[in-house]
């Protein structure tokens, strides 16, 4: 199988990451981002900013020339920030062959339309392939080269599983499913229950609550999930639960340790970004507007929004009307 040559659009933590196991899948890789002083340290094997205290092989051809990065261009992995993906995708537009398939690799719905982000790239860039990469991953492990799996899905099973194949090397492996939709509300909203995971943690309020919300936060998933078209079995996988139980229990996770805050009372401002915050905000509104019950994702808006405290939200939950475990 021949090398690709890989555009990674990112030079965060997890752009790194992956710009790193493409090049150890054997690909050609050119890593794009703004700050100057990144491109400079990536080219030397570190990224002190994103991943500090990793050291890590030359190869990546880091610039933060735009056109330069996509000329040539066989697969492009977009590792922006979901709220700024339109505005980079903008950007991409001119540089990229429409044949080239974009990897999404952010996870979140856009907040001021309740987007997903398979089909932002498809309004600006109608003639370019989609895919999501998605799963239980930290940019750390990955830079590290510690064994993950990970899922890509196109509505493309085909082209999902050659991605898929390609992407895959001796630590990183890479499952494929054509449901887009599922891959990319599992790894949206898992963001969301993490922060309700970490707020409760962060609240003293012990591992019996984190366990029971982590739970009624999965059937949550899959509700919102089914009313959207995704798939039971993908949410039961890497991108949903896989992804939900790294998530909500390690201090790693940005979303996670933003609840902890959160629930401590913490000033919040000025901390690292957390993809479900602006999440939470569109997916209360959605599942409203959709007459899905989504106790948990409600709660995490109003706590964001400081309209209830952590304990009145929690004495929400549990003073509910009882139900099935399976509703």
């Amino acid at each position: 199988m021949s090398a690709y040559k890989v555009t990674v659009l990112g030079g965060g933590a997890w752009g790194t990451a992956l710009a790193l196991a493409m090049l150890r899948a054997g690909h050609s890789v050119t890593l794009w981002a703004r700050d100057a002083d990144s491109v400079e340290a990536i080219a030397k094997g570190q990224n002190p900013r994103y991943l500090p205290g990793i050291t890590f092989e030359t190869g990546i051809a880091a610039t933060s020339d735009l056109a330069k990065a996509l000329t040539g261009a066989d697969c492009v992995l977009v590792v922006t920030p979901a709220q700024a993906l339109r505005s980079v995708l903008g950007e991409v537009k001119p540089h990229v062959a429409s044949h080239v398939p974009l990897v999404l690799c952010a996870k979140g719905i856009e907040r001021d339309t309740g987007t997903l982000l398979s089909a932002i790239a498809r309004e600006l860039l109608p003639e370019n392939p989609v895919a999501a990469l998605s799963g239980p991953s930290f940019a750390t492990d990955v830079a590290r080269g510690l064994p993950t799996a990970v899922v890509v899905a196109a509505e493309d099973d085909e082209r999902a599983a050659a991605l898929a194949l390609r992407f895959s090397a001796a630590n990183l492996r890479c499952y494929s499913t054509d449901d887009l939709i599922g891959v990319e509300l599992g790894g949206a909203l898992k963001n969301v229950f993490a922060i309700a995971a970490g707020a409760v943690t962060g609240a003293g309020l012990g591992a019996s609550a984190q366990a029971a919300l982590v739970t009624r936060g999965f059937v949550e998933l899959r509700r919102i999930g089914a009313a959207f078209g995704a798939r039971p079995e993908t949410l039961m996988g890497l991108s949903g639960l896989g992804d939900l139980m790294l998530t909500c229990s390690s201090a790693q996770s940005r979303n996670f340790a933003y609840g902890v805050a959160l629930g401590k009372g913490e000033e919040l401002s000025g901390r690292p970004l957390a993809e479900g915050v602006a999440t939470s905000y569109i997916a209360a509104r959605l599942t409203r507007e959709r007459g899905i019950e989504a106790p948990i994702v409600e709660a995490v808006a109003a706590l964001l929004d400081k309209a209830i405290t952590i304990n009145e939200a929690v004495a929400g939950l549990m003073t509910r009307p009882l139900r099935a475990e399976a509703d």
